[in-house]
């Protein structure tokens, strides 16, 4: 049985401010499937992920955007993550005077609300929680702490990995999750990943390094330079990458 499309993006076009950062881009992601995105800084990474996820601050100019055959560039950022699309940040942003706790119960109640059923009680949600927290080695004392206040860059990353298996997303993109972690903290949460990774879901992993997919083996590693993705290949590709660098891109494509 073929694997359903979960995001089809055609000939995408976008700008900041007036700067055009894709330049193109042609992206198709199946249900069970992970897609490594690599690329040298400035080649529009980051900026794709924002894109999909509804970020105001990007205008797409031209192209589309499909998830599950929904165009979703008039649809609003809240709306696409109550659809399932979920952006873990490169840099999680703290929000003080709103614990943990809350933040997560009110973004899993939103979600459930949208989908017409009923809002979980505190207490019912508690037992929900710590299930979760489980799955990524995460201390229950962090749900008191108000949002990423005071944390490390690890336990930002942990706390992203701890939204997305709680809100249970068709498809996760993670913005340099790996950035700023050590080798232990790394394995925690690549192990995390691996265990929401199902085959009714899919991942898009955007990485500078190989070493984050040394525990997460992607299907497809795209390499995006100036805002298009210019060469697809299996997990080989980031092992060549690691050894040879970028300039592996111009005997490859040219």
């Amino acid at each position: 049985m073929t694997n359903k499309t979960l995001i089809e993006i055609k000939n995408l076009h976008a700008t900041i401010n007036d700067t055009k950062i894709l330049n193109g881009v042609n992206l198709t992601v199946k249900q069970g499937e992970i897609h490594a995105i690599m690329g040298p800084n400035g080649s529009g990474k980051s900026t794709l992920a924002k894109v999909i996820a509804g970020h105001p601050s990007y205008s797409i100019i031209e192209g589309s955007i499909l998830f599950n055959n929904k165009e979703l560039k008039e649809i609003s950022p809240e709306e696409r993550a109550h659809l399932g699309i979920f952006l873990a940040f490169q840099y999680p942003v703290e929000i003080p005077g709103v614990s943990n706790a809350d933040f997560l119960r009110i973004a899993y109640n939103a979600k459930r609300q949208y989908s017409n059923l009923e809002e979980l009680d505190p207490l019912t949600f508690f037992e929900l929680i710590h299930q979760k927290l489980n799955l990524i080695e995460m201390d229950s004392k962090f749900l008191s702490r108000n949002v990423n206040e005071g944390f490390s860059g690890g336990e930002k990353k942990r706390n992203e990995i701890l939204q997305m298996a709680l809100l249970d997303p068709s498809i996760s993109i993670l913005d340099e999750t790996d950035s700023g972690l050590d080798i232990d903290a790394l394995k925690i949460i690549a192990n995390g990943i691996n265990k929401l990774k199902n085959n009714n879901n899919a991942i898009i992993l955007i990485t500078h390094y190989q070493r984050l997919l040394d525990y997460i083996a992607p299907d497809f590693v795209h390499v995006m330079q100036n805002g298009q993705i210019k060469y697809t290949g299996d997990a080989k590709l980031a092992k060549q990458l690691e050894k040879d660098g970028y300039d592996l891109l111009n005997t490859v494509i040219l």
